[in-house]
């Protein structure tokens, strides 16, 4: 396995710009996951580390090696793809021991190859299936075979589980994960779906029109969301926005919600004619019967453990993630009480979040 590095990667397509000036570095052994909506240059971006796009400008190493302008077949890396890309008259045997034929393998080498990548992914009693009577899960594993048994440098997967039913996809993420730490294979794998991302990645690059908006762990992303784009896509529901009726100034500890006191982290810039929005993800808002930010309920949705109940207020609509035995009729005022350390400060305009020099903050009734 190997490291990659990609330095101020950037591809056009014509006068449309894909992506524009990445730089980031995958770990030897790392599994990193790029993410964000369709379009945003996700794919682009693996395709070039592949060798599959050649990119505009830039360049990418492998393991130390400059491959910017290489083809894919000099790069020593296995693809999987989203539709599997299988064979349909090989059997299974056959569909994972195609790329080491190629190479003109010694048939018994092919042989022991494919029968170690099929018991690590437990599909040895599915070798003689044809693969076309086989399930969507049994596909992907046979996908992932094919790439296993090339013993490459690194992985790179197209949102190889996008396919899938919603059971298949979470069973198949569990596994992909668990097969990533046997193997300590680098992997790069693009998806659109954070529940994937936050639960498989050892570190997440958010990528947002062309651009590489935060990256980090899934923890340092979820907890200190780089910009607003980020707050919003990441988290189900994601965070919640409150508008400033003031704005904030270098050394400001408060500022005021309809007359509320809103502890706040200290700014450590001159910010001081700038409007700015206060972020709070919904299982840090309480719901409170007296005090706090005053709103009407105007619904809730029951969650089994949990609910998530939504308030309208003068700032906005926000969610709060509370218990489900926690009775909040509709249609009621309610006050709304902040967990101090939780709040993100974003600047209004630019959409950034603010450099600040401590991480509590609150409000009071």
């Amino acid at each position: 396995m190997a490291q990659i590095k990609v330095n101020d990667l950037q591809k056009a397509f014509g006068d449309f710009v894909a992506v524009k000036g990445s730089t980031f570095t995958v770990e030897d052994g790392e599994f990193f996951v790029m993410l964000g909506p369709s379009g945003c240059g996700k794919t682009t971006t693996l395709r070039m580390i592949a060798g599959l796009e050649l990119p505009t400008g830039g360049a990418i190493q492998l393991g130390g090696e400059d491959v910017t302008l290489k083809r894919a077949a000099q790069r020593d890396i296995a693809f999987v793809f989203q539709l599997f890309a299988l064979y349909p008259h090989m059997n299974v045997r056959e569909n994972i021991g195609f790329p080491l034929k190629c190479q003109n393998m010694p048939k018994a080498e092919i042989r022991r190859r494919v029968e170690e990548a099929a018991r690590i992914l437990r599909i040895t009693d599915l070798l003689s299936c044809s693969v076309s009577g086989l399930s969507s899960g049994d596909r992907q594993r046979v996908a992932l075979g094919r790439a296993i048994v090339r013993k490459p440098m690194a992985f790179m997967m197209d949102e190889p589980l996008g396919a899938l039913d919603a059971e298949f996809r979470e069973l198949m993420c569990n596994e992909l994960r668990a097969l990533h730490d046997r193997l300590q294979a680098t992997t790069v794998y693009v998806t659109h779906d954070q529940l994937e991302a936050m639960a498989m990645a050892d570190k997440i690059a958010v990528m947002n029109h062309g651009v590489i908006e935060q990256l980090g762990t899934p923890q340092e992303i979820y907890d200190r969301p780089a910009t607003m784009f980020v707050a919003d896509f990441i988290g189900s529901p994601p965070m919640n926005f409150l508008n400033f009726t003031q704005a904030l100034k270098r050394g400001d500890r408060t500022t005021r919600l309809d007359g509320i006191s809103v502890d706040v982290p200290e700014i450590h810039e001159d910010m001081s004619e700038r409007a700015f929005t206060l972020g709070v993800r919904p299982e840090a808002v309480r719901i409170v019967s007296e005090g706090g930010l005053r709103g009407q309920v105007f619904g809730s949705e029951y969650l089994g453990t949990n609910q998530i109940v939504i308030v309208n207020t003068d700032h906005g609509r926000v969610k709060a993630r509370i218990g489900s035995e926690q009775r909040v009729p509709d249609g009621g005022t309610v006050g709304l009480a902040f967990r101090p350390e939780k709040l993100s400060i974003f600047d209004k305009q630019s959409g950034r979040a603010v450099r600040t020099a401590l991480h509590d903050g609150g409000i009071h009734g």
